[in-house]
């Protein structure tokens, strides 16, 4: 009933969340472990270079069970189909009785071409991962048939402190000579996504409408 526009990192971070879930969907439909599954349709080595780190770092293993209560998963995505790649590992846990979901560490890999400032990007997948975070268990923008009525930042769903990640990684894959690419949103499509996959492998139960709110998770765990 309103006009709508376009949300941060424009379709991206919808986007990647629809694909990476549903590749997390096809890898399970196949018996495959996701990462593999990746690696298994992914031809670009620079690509492959960043699932690896990601993995690598994280500590995955295929069919490597978290503990009870808790989820991994992980998601990749290059930010439009031609800026920077980043992959991300999470570890999510889920309380049965509440559905509230919390992002306990992330693991990230990126890859944006010769490195100017190592510093500022890895802040700026932090930031990402933070942001992308808030997005997908939390925030959502209500409206009537008139108005916006989300009116305030005191009644608005947003991250608070006690759900931040306690553990964020960046690994950069550094490129000395290649073209610099634009890694500004690189990380909420991938963070989103791998939240998601982590929430499914922690209940078992597959989410599709964002956000993931903590009575969708309690929806789905008692369906």
């Amino acid at each position: 009933p309103i006009r709508i526009s376009a949300m941060r990192a424009l379709g991206a971070y919808h986007n990647v969340f629809s694909i990476e879930s549903f590749m997390d969907e096809l890898a399970d439909l196949a018996g495959t472990d996701p990462v593999e599954f990746r690696l298994k349709h992914l031809e670009d080595p620079r690509g492959r270079d960043v699932i690896e780190k990601a993995a690598e770092q994280f500590g995955w293993h295929a069919g490597q069970q978290a503990p009870q209560g808790r989820g991994y998963g992980f998601a990749f995505a290059r930010y439009k189909n031609l800026a920077a790649y980043c992959a991300i590992a999470s570890e999510v846990e889920v309380n049965r009785e509440t559905g509230r979901a919390r992002m306990l560490r992330a693991v990230a890999a990126v890859d944006c071409g010769q490195v100017v400032n190592p510093d500022a990007l890895t802040n700026q997948i932090e930031g990402a991962i933070v942001q992308s975070s808030s997005w997908t268990l939390y925030e959502r923008v209500s409206f009537d048939e008139r108005r916006i009525t989300s009116i305030d930042w005191q009644t608005y769903p947003i991250l608070r402190f006690d759900a931040v990640p306690e553990k964020i990684e960046v690994h950069i894959i550094d490129r000395p000579g290649k073209p610099f690419l634009g890694s500004g949103e690189t990380g909420q499509g991938p963070a989103a996504a791998s939240l998601a996959n982590a929430i499914a492998n922690a209940t078992g139960k597959r989410l599709r409408d964002l956000p993931l709110t903590h009575w969708r998770i309690k929806d789905a765990i008692d369906a």
